[in-house]
């Protein structure tokens, strides 16, 4: 891992402006469509450097909570999984739903934030 300057962020961030101002509006059509598929890759992998590690935690820390013990963030979600394809797990459990609604509003917040059911659940949120 890099401890000097640039960052992760920052040369992917580069990476993105450069195609965005330089590549984008230089190119035919066609490459500029494959140019702004390209963009939008680099705009995840930015949402994921700078949002991904603290989601990761927030996620294990709710299955440690859920499962009641310790455990690599992969290994307790697949027993998760095992717990409630097997019947172990109430589906109706608050708990779980709560689980499940922020995991997957924290890959929302990296894959797409601008998907129009994220953005209702943020303002129905903060109402």
């Amino acid at each position: 891992m890099f401890t000097d300057r640039p960052t992760m962020k920052e040369l992917v961030e580069a990476v993105r402006e450069f195609l965005e101002t330089k590549i984008s509006p230089a190119v035919d059509k066609h490459t500029a469509f494959h140019t702004r598929v390209a963009i939008n890759v680099l705009k995840i992998v930015e949402r994921e450097i700078e949002l991904g590690p603290g989601l990761e935690a927030q996620e294990h820390e709710r299955l440690c909570r859920l499962l009641n013990h310790e455990g690599t963030l992969n290994e307790l979600t697949k027993e998760l999984c095992h717990k409630l394809r097997d019947g172990n797990i109430d589906n109706k459990d608050p708990a779980f739903a709560d689980h499940l609604k922020k995991t997957a509003m924290g890959r929302l917040s990296i894959d797409n934030p601008k998907y129009s059911a994220y953005r209702k659940a943020l303002e129905t949120a903060s109402s």
